[in-house]
């Protein structure tokens, strides 16, 4: 970094527009001015405990670091089109922030962000908490380790998905994606994982009514079930269950075992099901 910009506070519209080779420190952007589009075409700069209340601060960013900032509800949009970035220990309050970027990493991160994450690629997750609606819709190559996230409708539409070490509080989880493992993590939410394909859990626990159905080369390896009814209707599934499945319905093909099946449900199919479900036989205590 060549300049610093340091302790002003901007409120015009496109305050610093394609700043390049810049460290912004301890700036606020907001003011009666209400401009937006302050950081606007950027290029190789870094911004360190700013704050930011206008519209869409930081859009077509590239090669940037925003650390130990805060962007509120106004900014709305705050982050778009943004290209080889990273992100630490921020707040991030703006509605669809961080849509279509490539190569960002984040990390320690507070985001609460309806519909945050759109139509991304190579995005990288780390010991952060995220509250969003329709999280990463349609992105791809996708890394995420010890995430907090709430919200609905989150990983749906996404190709190429790797999460770890997580708790994951969502509805209608991972519809439509292909290429998915979810390891050493919770997924809380009903009808989880429909019409996908390839997903995965591996030593994951799993709550809520009917999850994944309509799956294809569904797998589950040394997992947990709980309050999980009607599960893999005409999926293509191959399970290990540690312990209870409330019920299974009708999987299309594959096998499903576990300790025990509160009921298994059979019959008035719509397509023709060969799964198999097998009750694991219980060992003798010495």
């Amino acid at each position: 970094m060549t300049k610093i910009i340091s302790n002003q506070t901007f409120d015009k519209e496109r305050s610093l527009y394609n700043i390049k080779d810049t460290e912004v420190l301890n700036c606020k952007f907001e003011g009666p001015a209400d401009g937006e589009s302050v950081l606007k075409e950027c290029r190789n700069f870094s911004v360190n405990k700013c704050s930011f209340s206008l519209r869409y601060p930081m859009w077509h960013a590239k090669k940037f670091m925003l650390k130990i900032s805060s962007m509120d509800e106004k900014t709305r949009a705050p982050l778009w089109y943004c290209k080889n970035g990273e992100i630490y220990d921020c707040d991030i309050r703006g509605i669809k922030s961080l849509r279509e970027g490539k190569n960002i990493f984040v990390d320690n991160c507070h985001i609460v962000s309806p519909e945050s994450g759109w139509r991304c690629k190579g995005i990288k997750i780390t010991n952060s908490t995220i509250d969003s609606m329709y999280f990463l819709f349609e992105s791809k190559d996708v890394e995420i380790e010890n995430l907090n996230m709430t919200g609905k409708y989150s990983f749906q539409y996404m190709k190429n998905l790797s999460i770890k070490r997580s708790n994951l509080d969502t509805k209608d989880a991972f519809w439509h994606s292909k290429n998915i493992v979810v390891e050493n993590s919770v997924v809380k939410g009903e009808y989880l994982g429909w019409f996908s394909e390839n997903l995965t859990f591996i030593n994951c626990k799993i709550i809520g009514t009917q999850p994944l159905c309509y799956c294809k080369n569904l797998k589950l390896i040394n997992c947990t079930m709980e309050d999980t009814d009607l599960s893999f209707e005409y999926s293509e599934v191959e399970a290990d269950i540690k312990g209870h499945i409330a019920s299974v319905k009708n999987p299309k093909s594959g096998t499903i075992v576990a300790d025990s099946v509160g009921k298994i449900i059979s019959g008035d199919a719509i397509m023709k099901c060969n799964g198999n479900v097998f009750v694991r036989e219980q060992k003798l205590s010495a």
